[in-house]
């Protein structure tokens, strides 16, 4: 008996377990069959900017002259197959069929974003559903700044508003070409019209390289894609840097080692703003009665050795300070030596070279750095080459005298004691010491 009850008691649970699968099937079933029908009616989201036209399509894959109807987000019936009962002559017919019903919207606003539904009448009835998004541009953007007129070194703050845009405007910042990073914004919305008001700050340390620049506020947003109406959504505030001037003497004439009774003209370059004012001085000792100064030049003529000294160009605003100097030293002029026929080559013969002194420190131009030795060196290396001349000569003397004593011919007479009374040289010879037997001795000879 108890082993009837499990067969039964098996029985059952197998026939729930047939028909909990032939449920899910037949749910299955039903699933795809609805997702089939949602899948017969077919529309797109659309995308406008305000004041611009939106089309709404209603698409059928396999129509059964079922009837197609457009209803607006308030489920108002705007297209009824080809006929519009809606009284808005914004919206007109497109194009109408058994397989679509497409409709516009002109001078699209705020108020008619939604989401549409497009239905098909079946049993039951088949809906899909057209999501309208409408973009507002943002205004003309606003830029302030908390100075006008900054000091190299300083901070200044700029601040760029835009009004009105949907969704909310995206505010960058441009000092000259280059995009600036260091900024903040805060977005502020109006729930009643559904609009973003976007306010942005940029804080600047300026330098003197940023005078002139114009800083620019650029409005980004995805309502606006022309590239002239980009241009359009930008501001800009140009910067006015005060700074302390730069300083640099530059020598005019002469281009080379400054000489007695040269001129000299110097001229001071300065850069600054405000415009700074230039005054020349001489440190240590007063400026030459004959200086000639002429705001940023100055000329000094007929140069002498009492004029050397350091020449300073000083320059000032009410920003600042700075000065060049200029270190002047006059040198004698140079002393051609006289020509000489005398060619003397001598492989002992000093080398004479060219000294130079050491350069002067940056900000200190120095008219001594790279000329000649001065005037007392040329003297001694003059000097120099006259004892080398004089030396030569005098050895030149010594060897041509020894080479004539050399050849000259040597002459012998041994007279005889007496031979001033002899009427004749051969009497004298004959009377001489020694008799004929060496008459022909004592006659002359040449070597």
């Amino acid at each position: 008996m108890a082993m009837l009850g499990a067969a039964v008691a098996a029985g059952a649970s197998y026939h729930l377990l047939v028909l909990a699968v032939w449920a899910l099937f037949i749910a299955q079933g039903t699933a795809q069959e609805i997702e089939v029908d949602s899948q017969n009616l077919v529309t797109d989201d659309v995308v406008v900017v305000e004041g611009e036209v939106a089309t709404i399509s209603c698409r059928v894959k396999n129509n059964d002259d079922s009837v197609i109807q457009l209803l607006n987000p308030s489920r108002q019936t705007i297209y009824f197959r080809e006929v519009r009962p809606l009284k808005d002559n914004r919206f007109q017919l497109v194009n109408f069929s058994s397989s679509e019903l497409r409709v516009s919207l002109s001078n699209v606003s705020l108020v008619d974003e939604g989401r549409y539904v497009c239905q098909l009448y079946t049993d039951p009835p088949q809906e899909a559903f057209a999501t309208i998004t409408v973009l507002v541009p943002p205004e003309m953007p606003t830029i302030d700044a908390n100075k006008d007129v900054v000091k190299e070194g300083e901070e200044v703050q700029f601040t760029c508003t835009t009004y009105g845009s949907k969704p909310a405007a995206v505010i960058k910042w441009l000092k000259g070409d280059e995009e600036m990073e260091e900024s903040t914004s805060n977005f502020e919305e109006d729930p009643k019209e559904r609009l973003f008001n976007v306010t942005s700050t940029l804080v600047l340390r300026v330098s003197r390289l940023d005078d002139g620049l114009p800083v620019t506020c650029q409005v980004h947003h995805p309502a606006v894609r022309d590239l002239q109406a980009m241009k359009d959504l930008q501001t800009q505030r140009y910067l006015d840097v005060l700074y302390k001037p730069q300083v640099q003497v530059a020598v005019s004439y002469p281009q080379g080692p400054t000489r007695e009774g040269d001129t000299l003209e110097l001229t001071c370059i300065a850069n600054g703003k405000p415009q700074p004012a230039l005054t020349w001085l001489r440190l240590d000792e007063d400026m030459p009665e004959r200086a000639i100064i002429s705001v940023e030049n100055l000329v000094l003529e007929s140069l002498n050795k009492s004029d050397n000294g350091t020449y300073r160009c000083r320059a000032l605003n009410k920003i600042g300070e700075s000065y060049d100097d200029y270190l002047l030293h006059v040198y004698d002029v140079p002393t051609t030596p006289l020509p000489t026929t005398t060619t003397i080559t001598s492989t002992n013969m000093p080398t004479i070279s060219q000294a130079t002194s050491p350069t002067a420190e940056p900000s200190t131009h120095d008219s001594r750095a790279g000329t000649e030795v001065p005037g007392s060196v040329d003297h001694a290396v003059i000097g120099g080459v006259v004892a080398v001349v004089v030396f030569a000569i005098l050895c030149l003397l010594i060897v041509l005298g020894r080479y004539f004593a050399r050849h000259k011919g040597t002459y012998f007479t041994h007279e005889a004691k007496g031979a001033d009374d002899a009427a004749d040289a051969d009497t004298a010879i004959i009377n001489a010491e020694g008799g004929q037997n060496n008459s022909d001795e004592k006659k002359e000879y040449f070597i």
